[in-house]
């Protein structure tokens, strides 16, 4: 079977305390650089591991090498830097969090590996499939707008995307060649700019959200384009994940026609752990063929769902698409940072078992 399977997840898992000990050893100076891989070697080897003894095909590295989903993508990239994003993450408290997020500072030049390191161990290690993620185009420029491009040098988004978006192509080839199957590129801008209070928020900053999404669907299909015929590209759509808060709430209505038919991917990956995230209408726009994985177990909460529950609301999705096309995974990583999600290891390893379980129920297969 080729990718996304019956169980899959999103990428990111909970960093093992003897890494995220290495992680601050390293920052304060106390252990080298040969020391510190060596300690990710570790942990990579028993996240696998344990992903291959739950059941699970689709096999990532926990993003283990990355302090977060797209901070290796600055390192490797000469022009990126780090700033403060215009948005912040909030619960049902109403506490709200800030962040930082990629901004511009002058013409883009690949200077290091990006991902094909982290593919050529994963893949040494691994039996099952070996699944890399990606930050989508729009992380680079959604977060501040063009207010992030300041002093780069490029005149507009359009300019600055040509030079980006080329870098994506390559990172899928050299990733290709190598033997990836299986790439998934993270997507939080699309599903914001379908949040009203986002669009006004957008609209305050003087910029249109509709010309946005337009613009992100085209950088995206640029990003993927020419790709291998032996590479599945997904797209996950994530309403941001940082210590169990979120960016943005709404269904997927305000965006779906345009995103399901327009996104040249083979398989989107939605989020649909909490009634925020709306009913399962817009999966009518899915094109025949094309595969949703559908993340119906939370990342955000300990809670274990129940069988019953998910196998429920698999056969409601089925009413707007084929089950054949449906998968079933958690909405979003376990820990888009090293600081993780408020969950334990058993909480993650509990819901990971439970999707492998449920997919065999449902399919008759992970």
């Amino acid at each position: 079977m080729s990718p996304p399977f019956r169980a899959d997840h999103i990428g990111s898992l909970l960093r093992p305390k003897d890494l995220t000990q290495a992680y601050r050893a390293r920052g304060e100076g106390k252990l080298s650089a040969t020391e510190f891989r060596k300690a990710q070697d570790a942990a990579v080897r028993e996240i696998v591991a344990l992903q291959e003894k739950l059941g699970l095909k689709v096999v990532t590295d926990g993003e283990f090498r990355r302090a977060s989903y797209w901070s290796h993508w600055i390192d490797a990239i000469d022009g990126l830097s780090v700033g403060e994003s215009l948005f912040k993450f909030h619960d049902e408290r109403g506490t709200e969090q800030t962040f930082i997020c990629p901004v511009c500072k002058g013409t883009l030049k690949k200077i290091a590996p990006i991902s094909t390191e982290e593919f050529k161990f994963l893949k040494s290690v691994a039996k099952g499939e070996p699944k890399i993620t990606m930050p989508s185009p729009s992380t680079f420029h959604f977060w501040r707008g063009d207010r992030g491009l300041g002093g780069s040098g490029y005149a507009d988004a359009g300019a600055f995307y040509g030079d980006l978006c080329a870098i994506y192509r390559q990172e899928i080839a050299d990733l290709a060649a190598l033997g990836c199957r299986y790439v998934q590129v993270d997507e939080v801008a699309l599903i914001m700019l379908g949040d009203p209070g986002i669009r006004a928020k957008v609209k305050a900053r003087g910029e249109d959200p509709d010309a946005l999404t337009a613009l992100y669907i085209k950088a995206m299909n640029d990003a993927v384009k020419g790709r291998p015929k032996s590479v599945t590209a997904a797209m996950h759509i994530c309403r941001g994940n940082f210590k169990g808060q979120w960016l943005s709430e709404g269904g997927y209505e305000a965006i779906a026609e345009r995103v399901f038919k327009e996104v040249d991917v083979d398989a989107f990956c939605l989020e649909y752990d909490t009634p925020r995230a709306g009913d399962f209408k817009p999966l009518a726009h899915v094109p025949r063929g094309k595969s949703v994985v559908l993340g119906l177990v939370s990342t955000k909460t300990p809670t274990l769902e129940s069988a019953e529950g998910l196998v429920k609301r698999i056969e409601e999705a089925a009413k707007y698409m084929p089950k054949d096309n449906l998968c079933l995974s958690p909405q979003c990583g376990f820990a888009s940072t090293v600081a993780g999600n408020p969950v334990t290891p058993e909480d993650e390893r509990k819901k990971l078992g439970l999707i492998v379980d449920v997919a065999k129920r449902v399919w008759g297969s992970a």
